[in-house]
């Protein structure tokens, strides 16, 4: 059903056609014969304008010319109206010459033709683009002039004259509660250079941008470039820094985070690790993920932590009929559900214990799944160094649950999100997801549910990781605690992870384990003083940074493959693929695993795990115990 506002604008255009195409066709008469109409014309002209209107009116439907929005008007939309009123032309000349034996259509001028096609082209045209005109031009101009006397105005400088910086300043200059008065902007493109985009001039290049702040009583800075790479955004950072006239820099979103392309003010954010740390753009192909995900029933176990919630924000987007969302955590569930909006309906919450497979069946069986996200899992290192047996039970008791029940219910897709630490494992968290690796593994092909495993490093500010440590220290004062000096970690922005799991997952045919290309390792040092930098300190001067030492199962540095893993490309940037990777020597993984999780269930059982651990993987190597 046409909603109201736009039922009153059809409306509107369509009475405003008639009034243009009835004033056009007495116009032409008038021109044609210099302002006197003769009068056996002047008493039929009324026959000549229903002819007219009917036509038109005909071909301005046919071509959509009632369902454009007004403010946004186009040169497609006035391409349109040109194809339009040209065919409706033809049309009419075509039905006056079949109709010429007929009065009174005998003697009709054929000039008329030509002069109402150009008149109504010109008024109608017109009509179309002239609240465009009035917004880009008069009301622009008008608010630039007032932008001085209104000091509760931010003047704000835009670096990016392209098309993201095109809308964000229109949208300023539109939406009258904006906060924002663009001053100019700021594009190291030569032909940009003075130009005047909607009125704001370009005022040089990244170069002259300590010149510009200065003379130009800046109060923010935006950066609008969401295609740009990560060290391009900490170039502009940089020179910002050195002018020493700004201390408050804001950022659109990356592509990455633009679903459908477009820019509001409500995109803009101060700018974050994210920006500086995981911008490098990435191809994501969406109609394969949309093909994947569409109308299809999605459960996600642990979708209340990090991944679990953004993958349940991104999958909402590709439209399933039901995201089955499953965490033991009401808190965390109530959050991700209140924070949803338009998506709610399609949401089913469910509190549920992944080490319980009697409650969680109930689940499959009512609910009925097609695709499983199986993001739930312990993770914090050091902690679980002291509760091998709750490792177990979580991470592998709770893995093969939702597994078992994935094969018992012909699931069409199983996927496992694993991690580097699963790579020669030095800590009890790591072994337990390679355990998960090799069990998804070995259940792969045993009916038609394909299992496949993605593993990556950390994610930028996901729940209990270093990056909300460091916040929380910062904000206190400091001082921030860095392990050691030489401590690195590949980091990936929370949003592209994300959508490169459901790319992968797409992509799975089962037996798989793709690993996420995370880019070089970054130093935890420099993380903490980027981290003091953005919060307005100077590392040292303002926050001590002090070194403490690895915790318990902690390693330097981790790496996303083994050397005896095989490494090769898919067809998706970022995404590769581990050919070969079987380092388990037993033939009865699912028994050992049920060992394991047996001796999870006595108590004092923790050496007795640890051992069992490195019989089952001899990549294991556990700092404590030397063994």
């Amino acid at each position: 059903m046409m909603k109201k506002s736009s039922l009153k604008r059809t409306i509107f255009f369509i009475i405003s056609d008639i009034l243009l195409i009835s004033f056009s066709m007495c116009v032409s008469f008038w021109l044609r014969f210099n302002g006197e109409i003769p009068a056996s014309y002047l008493n039929f002209i009324f026959y000549f304008i229903l002819l007219s209107l009917g036509i038109k009116l005909f071909f301005l439907f046919l071509f959509d010319l009632y369902k454009i929005f007004w403010r946004y008007v186009s040169l497609n939309e006035l391409i349109r109206i040109f194809k339009a009123l040209s065919l409706s032309t033809l049309t009419l000349g075509l039905g006056l010459f079949l109709l010429k034996p007929y009065f009174p259509f005998q003697g009709f001028p054929r000039s008329i033709l030509f002069i109402d096609y150009i008149v109504t082209l010109c008024l109608i045209g017109l009509l179309r683009i002239s609240r465009r005109i009035y917004l880009d031009g008069f009301k622009y101009s008008m608010k630039s002039f007032r932008a001085n006397s209104e000091p509760d105005k931010k003047r704000i400088l835009i670096v990016g004259a392209g098309s993201a910086g095109k809308e964000i300043v229109q949208e300023m200059l539109r939406n009258g509660e904006s906060e924002y008065f663009p001053v100019g902007f700021i594009d190291d493109d030569p032909s940009k250079q003075g130009v005047k985009v909607h009125g704001v001039k370009v005022l040089g290049t990244r170069e002259d941008m300590p010149d510009v702040l200065k003379n130009n009583n800046i109060d923010e800075i935006l950066v609008a470039l969401p295609a740009a790479r990560s060290k391009e955004i900490k170039k502009v950072l940089e020179i910002i820094r050195n002018s020493n006239r700004i201390e408050r820099v804001k950022i659109l979103p990356s592509i990455v985070d633009l679903m459908n392309g477009k820019v509001a003010l409500s995109d803009i954010h101060e700018i974050s690790l994210n920006d500086l740390l995981g911008r490098d753009p990435v191809q994501i192909n969406k109609d394969i993920i949309r093909d994947f995900i569409r109308d299809k029933k999605i459960l996600i176990t642990g979708a209340g932590g990090s991944i679990g919630a953004e993958l349940s924000r991104a999958i909402l987007k590709f439209h399933p009929s039901r995201l089955i969302a499953l965490d033991i955590d009401e808190t965390e569930i109530s959050k991700l559900i209140n924070e949803m909006g338009f998506f709610k309906e399609r949401i089913i919450p469910i509190i549920g214990d992944i080490r319980d497979k009697t409650s969680i069946e109930y689940v499959f069986n009512k609910y009925l799944p097609n695709v499983v996200f199986h993001t739930a899992a312990y993770k914090q290192v050091p902690i679980l160094e002291s509760f091998p047996e709750e490792a177990v039970k979580t991470n592998i008791l709770g893995t093969k649950n939702i597994a078992e029940l994935s094969l018992n219910y012909k699931i069409e897709k199983f996927i496992n999100i694993s991690t580097d630490k699963a790579v020669n494992p030095t800590s009890i968290m790591g072994v337990t997801k390679l355990a998960t690796e090799e069990l998804v593994k070995a259940l792969n092909s045993r009916n038609r549910t394909k299992f496949t495993s993605v593993r990556f490093g950390n994610v930028l500010g996901s729940r209990g990781s270093v990056v909300p440590v460091f916040k929380r220290l910062i904000e206190k004062g400091g001082p921030v605690t860095v392990t050691h000096p030489d401590m690195k970690r590949y980091f990936m922005s929370i949003s592209e992870a994300v959508l490169l799991v459901l790319e992968a997952s797409a992509l799975g045919e089962g037996g798989e384990i793709f690993v996420l290309d995370m880019g070089n390792p970054i130093e935890i040092f420099n993380l903490a003083k980027e981290m003091i930098r953005l919060s307005g300190y100077e590392p040292d001067m303002n926050i001590p940074i002090i070194f403490t030492k690895p915790r318990p199962g902690e390693k330097l540095s981790e790496k996303l493959w083994a050397d005896y893993e095989e490494v090769e490309k898919t067809d998706y940037p970022k995404i590769l693929q581990i050919k070969n990777g079987n380092l388990n020597n037993s033939n009865n993984l699912l028994k050992d695993l049920d060992s394991l999780i047996e001796l999870s269930y006595k108590s004092n059982s923790g050496y007795e795990i640890i051992r069992l651990f490195k019989k089952l993987f001899p990549s294991y190597k556990h700092k404590t115990l030397n063994l």
